[in-house]
């Protein structure tokens, strides 16, 4: 909204490009290959950049190689935070200090943003509502009568989804808190569990619906395999969302569906640093006691989390 008449290009990876490509503030999707695609994907990276012509680049988490391959591209004006070793290969920065962890990292990108459109004298318009990503309500609809009806849940029943896996290097909890934290918001609410899980979870997933089946909790497994886009289709209907501090995690936070993240008090991974887009009003954040060391998951109370999640959010 504050450049109706330009165009705006995300440069992704390729796990999340289909993701991107269906948002609607994006006009066009430049996939990564990534490092490992070594010198011949860089240069083919550069051709691709330059062939468009670009005015700006505006690096938001840059890597190593992403300085030199925007200056390659022969892109004029390109902005990224001052962290970045490579700052040589870029025209304008901003000072951040990230690590001082005293924002959430999707305002710090924003800042970004809005330093950019300063700079060209573009007052900034904040009125961008939530949902910042959606699908049409009637294919929500369709969508969670379907899998109700797969899985033979209860219509009645709030669907409680648990991604107990993750893929990165946030601390998260162990199985047997995902459990105990399912089973003890089985006691308080009439639920169904779904499990989640990607590519290589399946196993561990199926493991935490056989513990809560053996405790006569309804607990089913969702494996999503079908891309990105399909599974984030299945986030806009759940009544729930819990998990580390995950990319799934985000996604519902950006679907504005109720969310419980689990963070170590690590100030480079807290809470705060990591906070989801959803309002304030729909998002849970669960860390280690100030008694406890700042990584250990384990000092969470499950029955105190499970407490606060009904009682806030279902």
């Amino acid at each position: 909204s504050n450049l109706p008449s330009t165009e705006v290009h995300a440069l992704v990876s390729d796990d999340t490009a289909e993701l991107a490509e269906y948002c609607p503030w994006i006009d066009q999707v430049v996939r990564d290959p990534g490092p490992e695609a070594g010198v011949e994907g860089m240069r083919s990276l550069v051709k691709t950049l330059r062939s468009e012509r670009y005015a700006a680049a505006i690096a938001l988490h840059p890597e190593i190689r992403t300085g030199p391959v925007l200056w390659g591209a022969r892109i004029p004006s390109r902005m990224a935070p001052t962290t970045n070793i490579s700052l040589v290969f870029y025209t304008h920065r901003l000072r951040q200090r990230r690590s001082r962890s005293v924002k959430p990292e999707f305002e710090y990108n924003q800042d970004l943003v809005l330093h950019f459109l300063k700079s060209r004298g573009i007052r900034p318009d904040h009125s961008v509502p939530r949902p910042y990503l959606w699908f049409p309500a009637e294919e929500v609809a369709r969508l969670r009568r379907d899998f109700i009806r797969k899985y033979g849940i209860p219509d009645d029943h709030r669907l409680i989804f648990i991604h107990a896996g993750s893929g990165g290097s946030a601390h998260n909890l162990s199985l047997a808190q995902y459990i105990r934290l399912g089973t003890a918001i089985s006691a308080r609410q009439d639920c169904t569990l779904v499990l989640t899980a990607g590519p290589g979870e399946h196993e561990t997933a199926q493991a935490a619906v056989d513990a809560l089946r053996a405790q006569s909790q309804p607990a089913v497994r969702y494996c999503s395999e079908k891309g990105l886009l399909n599974f984030a289709r299945h986030l806009a209907f759940v009544d729930v969302f819990i998990s580390g501090s995950t990319g799934p995690l985000h996604i519902a936070g950006a679907l504005n569906r109720p969310t419980a993240g689990f963070y170590s008090r690590r100030r480079v991974s807290s809470s705060l640093r990591w906070q989801t887009l959803n309002e304030a009003g729909r998002r849970l954040g669960f860390s280690p006691p100030e008694s406890a060391p700042e990584t250990d998951m384990a000092s969470i109370n499950m029955d105190a989390a499970a407490r606060e999640i009904v009682d806030r959010l279902l």
